[in-house]
């Protein structure tokens, strides 16, 4: 059971520390094709908190937010496959915080190939969080030691 259980942290956690070091590489400067992908729905998140908090909310900025769903991949993916409760809500943060932004299925119409090509990896991303979620809930439930139960003892007499 013991092996098992770490193959599959192992390969679950992969899908995240692979594609963490591929953010990584592709980094640069202005933050890669990731900075590209988030910077429109980031300005759209920006410009819904300016219109509901003013001029006094602070500034998104691109690379920054990168920078961060690396360190809450890399991070969170390596501490999971060695069977961390941390490394487990690293990563229900990062999908909590970007699933919604990536694929914005909403702001398509049911007709259009986007529509479903975006709600497909959508659900699987709220599948990685159920995921994420059961494997919490096991930690939780299960005790740290098992407490062995003494057997009754025959008196001899």
């Amino acid at each position: 059971m013991g092996f098992s259980s770490f193959l599959g942290r192992l390969l679950f956690a992969s899908i995240f520390i692979l594609s963490a070091r591929q953010m990584y590489n592709e980094f640069g400067i202005d933050g890669g094709p990731a900075a590209k992908q988030f910077e429109p729905k980031l300005a759209v998140i920006q410009r819904q908190l300016t219109s509901k908090l003013g001029d006094v909310t602070l500034k998104i900025d691109v690379s920054h937010f990168v920078a961060a769903a690396i360190v809450l991949k890399g991070l969170g993916g390596f501490l999971f496959v060695f069977g961390s409760p941390f490394g487990a809500y690293l990563l229900l943060n990062y999908l909590i915080l970007t699933t919604p932004l990536l694929y914005d299925f909403y702001n398509y119409s049911s007709d259009d190939r986007e529509f479903h090509r975006l709600l497909e990896e959508f659900l699987q991303c709220l599948a990685l969080i159920g995921a994420l979620l059961f494997f919490l809930g096991m930690k939780i439930s299960l005790p740290r030691k098992q407490l062995k139960k003494k057997g009754l003892k025959a008196k001899t007499t």
